[in-house]
């Protein structure tokens, strides 16, 4: 595979986790070029943006496991029991939203922490961020 395919994919990676990345310009840029075809370009962001998402999930998971540890020494903001509230009333589906930016990486870190299951995580965070690629595909083309 081509490097910068893999630089498109390690770019949608980083931007779904809290380390930076600019997954939406490199896709552009990649897409203005023609050399790939536009699908294709959508499925390797959109898988590296996914994985990064269950990062974000697995890095919940692990949280939880050492907070169960201290429960007894911990006591949860009013913000998190809020969050926590809102996301077990809407389950899953909330991680369609896991696009967006500034909310989209807590909703997956707190899916995780709730253990959400990680079939339906995958499943929920891969059509939100392989449908963000898609829509700003149909803008740019």
């Amino acid at each position: 595979m081509d490097t910068s395919l893999w630089a498109l994919f390690f770019s949608g990676f980083s931007s779904a986790t809290l380390l930076p990345g600019s997954s939406e310009a490199l896709f552009v840029f990649m897409l203005k070029q023609q050399t790939w075809e536009t699908v294709f370009l959508i499925l390797v962001v959109g898988l590296g943006n996914s994985l990064g998402g269950m990062s974000n999930w697995l890095l919940g998971v692990l949280i939880h496991l050492g907070w169960y540890k201290n429960k007894h020494e911990q006591t949860p903001s009013s913000a998190y029991i809020k969050a926590e509230k809102w996301l077990q009333y809407y389950g899953s589906p909330i991680l369609l939203l896991s696009f967006l930016p500034i909310i989209g990486d807590p909703l997956c870190v707190l899916a995780g922490i709730l253990r959400f299951h990680w079939l339906s995580s995958l499943l929920f965070i891969s059509v939100g961020k392989l449908m963000r690629y898609i829509a700003l595909s149909y803008f740019i083309i």
